[in-house]
């Protein structure tokens, strides 16, 4: 087995392209989703962002209220590398507990959905291809606007907390150009799926497992028989 990153910015399409390649049978191992439940009520990485950043960031019922804390981190580069100190390694735990059983389980290749892929060194280094999905600039920041209800200054100061999508597709291996239609999006979905399915990339890790379960069988053999 080998991991595929699969990164993008927000409003670019990412989602629906992980969609596109779920529905083709592929197994995502989803970065967002996992970081929303590491910090629900009673779990370690919430109690430290409450610590660091006041009892404010809580609704009501106890969960973090991400509005809030959306507020203070993407207005302030300082705490937002505060929050990502506090959330990544949680992140990568439970990410890694999900990529073993996947490895178990005999895939040929996972996607890791990280859309902080490039920025984090430690997921970037593990995985053997990574793909962008990138939309123009205006695109991205019309997309933006229109689905998180933001004014054009708001939805410019969202984009320009990270990196532009113009560096990041300098980076991957893949680019899934997104600006299109969705017909166009999923064509070169599949044509990547097929490409990656193809691959002998997951044959050395194989070779490896088999090795050390033959390995464990004649060590229990010796000991117990």
């Amino acid at each position: 087995m080998f991991l595929v990153g699969l990164t993008g910015g927000i409003a670019s399409g990412k989602t629906a392209v992980a969609t596109m390649f779920r529905n083709l049978g592929c197994v995502i191992v989803d970065a967002d989703n996992i970081a929303r439940q590491v910090v629900h009520r009673g779990q370690p990485a919430l109690r430290k962002i409450v610590q660091c950043f006041g009892h404010e960031v809580l609704a009501e019922d106890g969960e973090l209220d991400r509005s809030k804390l959306g507020q203070i981190v993407f207005s302030n580069p300082k705490k937002r590398r505060e929050l990502e100190a506090i959330t990544h390694p949680a992140v990568r735990r439970e990410m890694a507990k999900l990529i073993l059983g996947f490895l178990l389980r005999g895939y040929r290749y996972v996607i890791l959905d990280v859309p902080l892929l490039f920025e984090n060194e430690k997921l970037k280094s593990i995985v053997k291809h990574s793909i962008v999905v990138y939309c123009d600039p205006e695109t991205q920041l019309q997309r933006l606007m229109r689905r998180d209800c933001f004014s054009a200054k708001e939805a410019e100061c969202r984009l320009a907390a990270q990196i532009p999508l113009e560096e990041k597709r300098m980076f991957a291996d893949h680019v899934i150009e997104n600006s299109g239609s969705r017909d166009a999006t999923l064509r070169q979905v599949r044509q990547l799926h097929a490409r990656l399915e193809a691959s002998w990339e997951h044959v050395p890790l194989r070779i490896v497992l088999l090795i050390l379960g033959s390995f464990s069988l004649w060590l229990i053999s010796w000991t117990f028989f």
